[in-house]
């Protein structure tokens, strides 16, 4: 992969790194806010709080996990494996790395993770 390439790559996976680390912290902040005006809720309120809060942990957890999965695409990109299949070793469509910069997997592979599932 030419340099060009992988600084436009890098742009991109540090831009979506950033946006996810927001999401997570604006998660946690509203899950301690939540906390701290439990005890003035009545049952109702607490109901419903304790769904939202429930609710935006389990995104969050999807987040963490899109975070992680940039992360180490970014590993890769330092370590001159950005690009490759992680299960075959073809290079990845560069369409898909438009699209998806964080995955490992060529779409064949993909697929078949997919299915396998």
């Amino acid at each position: 992969m030419r340099a060009k390439d992988k600084k436009h790559f890098r742009q991109k996976l540090l831009e979506k790194r950033a946006e996810l680390i927001s999401v997570v912290q604006k998660t946690e902040d509203y899950g301690r806010q939540v906390n701290s005006e439990a005890e003035a809720m009545d049952l109702a309120d607490k109901a419903s709080s304790s769904y939202t809060k429930e609710f935006m942990f389990s995104k969050s957890d999807g987040d963490r996990q899109l975070l992680q999965e940039v992360v180490d695409a970014l590993d890769r990109l330092d370590e001159g494996d950005f690009g490759k299949c992680m299960n075959c070793g073809e290079e990845v469509e560069r369409k898909r790395l438009e699209a998806v910069p964080w995955s490992p997997f060529c779409l064949s592979c993909q697929a078949k993770a997919e299915a396998n599932r």
